[in-house]
């Protein structure tokens, strides 16, 4: 990646980082702090330098205003239609983008906001972030100096692989081919993916009234009320007798001995039905395959709560219920301590007496918000994956989701990439893009490498590629009658 050390524009006190960044080119002169703004905007950043000692008296809301718009910058980039002084063109932008790459940060900085050419609020929007946000010049700033970081660690798109042909050609040389999946690969079994529009799981939870459906994941909120995700996860439930034809072609790698790594963000567990090694599979949001009881810890199988959950019903811990059943009721005390005299009160009344212990309620072995990734995970990918892996392919998901987001910028930039997915996941530079349905995808990718992936549901319709707007970009889609080869009849 950059060799040259990256700035940081995200300390207290940016402007004086700025100033040492341009001592660094001219140790001689010492540089005057550089105009900040565009000229039609200077009365309104001028107040914003005057107000930068009161924006940080509350760091929490700064922090996550930082999170927040570094996150909508790399999903939701901000483009304007009619670019005026403080904002520029997608190609402009990226033209931005190039220049960083090729200056390096410090010398980038120089030629931009110390030397007083461009203000920061125009910079960022080259970075996705939009110019008009609510906050002073010191936080415009720090997202800089972010947005900087992340470009500068942004993989780049190798420009030697952009056809099918391409991805056939590295499927069949590569011998450790680390395979990223998510829930596009399940969908045609029934089971619905989470973050697509309409049809996503999460856009189910909003259709129902949830202001934020990740909520129903929150371990904090499981551990207070579990009713909601139990009166919902019904639709989340696992098959447990049949894979997709993708699936399938994950083993088919791994029976052709390529696969090094399955990583998979999905909970559904049917990677171990299509008989992925486990030694090569790791689940980085836990699965179904087991679940545990959130007192005392006792672990059973996964499908062992299936019905309660079928049933909308909290799943109580059977351990705990046997040992609740076997101890003597204790009396309840008073406030004073001692126990209330026995009275001839009804048994309803009488059993309001005893303090009734509760049993652990069971939760699937699915890692939810607020919960630590595996161990194994980072394990894996650092120790032992980072120096192996030849080919990445990633499968049926946004990329959207740290830390498995991360993978395609974790290793080496050398390393081909393979995307495939029904839409693009533009903040990724991946070197060849197809679009279409996975399992389709998979088995045109078969087909032309010769290979026969094992599955009944495998597509026989006629299949064809065409090229995409960016380069690397195709669709693979079933033959149009348009497309389709004249008869000779």
């Amino acid at each position: 990646m950059m060799g040259d050390n990256l700035v940081d524009l995200t300390s207290s006190q940016p402007e004086k980082q700025l100033e040492s960044v341009a001592r660094v080119q001219d140790p001689v002169n010492s540089a005057t702090l550089p105009q900040l703004v565009e000229p039609d905007d200077l009365e309104d950043d001028t107040d914003d330098l005057e107000d930068s000692e009161s924006e940080s008296d509350d760091s929490d809301i700064f922090e996550s205003a930082l999170t927040d718009e570094l996150e909508r910058a790399e999903f939701e980039p901000y483009t304007d239609d009619d670019p005026g002084p403080i904002s520029y063109t997608p190609a402009e932008g990226k033209d931005i983008r190039d220049k960083l790459r090729r200056l390096g940060p410090n010398r980038f900085i120089e030629q931009t906001i110390t030397s007083g050419v461009v203000g920061v609020r125009k910079l960022v929007t080259a970075f996705g972030v939009r110019p008009d946000l609510p906050y002073g010049t010191r936080w415009y700033y720090q997202i800089l100096g972010q947005c900087i970081q992340r470009e500068l660690r942004r993989r780049q798109k190798l420009t030697e692989y952009n056809t099918v042909d391409d991805a056939v050609s590295l499927l069949q040389k590569s011998k450790n081919i680390m395979v990223i999946t998510g829930a596009g690969i399940s969908t045609s079994l029934g089971i619905p993916d989470f973050r697509s529009k309409n049809t996503g799981f999460y856009s189910k939870l909003l259709a129902r009234g949830f202001d934020s459906p990740e909520d129903v994941f929150d371990i904090g909120n499981f551990d207070e009320d579990p009713t909601h995700f139990y009166e919902l996860a019904h639709d989340i439930l696992p098959v447990t007798d049949r894979c997709s034809p993708t699936h399938a072609f994950i083993k088919l790698l791994q029976d052709k001995q390529k696969l090094l790594t399955n990583y998979t963000q999905n909970i559904d567990n049917i990677e171990e039905y299509a008989g992925i090694d486990p030694e090569r599979l790791i689940q980085c949001h836990g699965s179904w395959a087991t679940a545990s009881c959130r007192k005392c810890h006792t672990e059973v199988k996964g499908d062992a709560i299936f019905e309660d959950v079928r049933q909308h019903k909290v799943s109580l811990c059977k351990t705990c219920l046997d040992i609740i059943e076997k101890q003597p009721r204790k009396r309840k005390r008073t406030s004073n301590g001692k126990s209330k005299s026995r009275s001839s009160h009804s048994d309803s009344e009488d059993d309001g007496r005893y303090d009734v212990p509760q049993p652990g309620v069971m939760k699937p072995n699915i890692t939810f918000f607020g919960e630590k990734l595996p161990s194994r995970f980072f394990d894996r990918l650092t120790e032992h994956d980072v120096a192996m892996v030849d080919l990445i392919v990633v499968i049926g998901t946004s990329m959207k989701v740290a830390p498995v987001s991360e993978i395609p910028n974790f290793v080496d930039e050398k390393v081909p990439q393979i995307y495939i997915s029904r839409e693009p996941a533009d903040h990724i530079n991946f070197d060849i893009t197809l679009l279409g349905y996975c399992d389709d995808v998979v088995a045109e990718l078969a087909k032309r490498a010769g290979w026969r992936i094992k599955h009944t549901n495998l597509t026989e319709e006629p299949l064809t590629a065409t090229p995409g707007p960016k380069t690397g970009q195709w669709n693979i889609a079933p033959l149009t009658p348009a497309t389709l080869p004249a008869s000779n009849d």
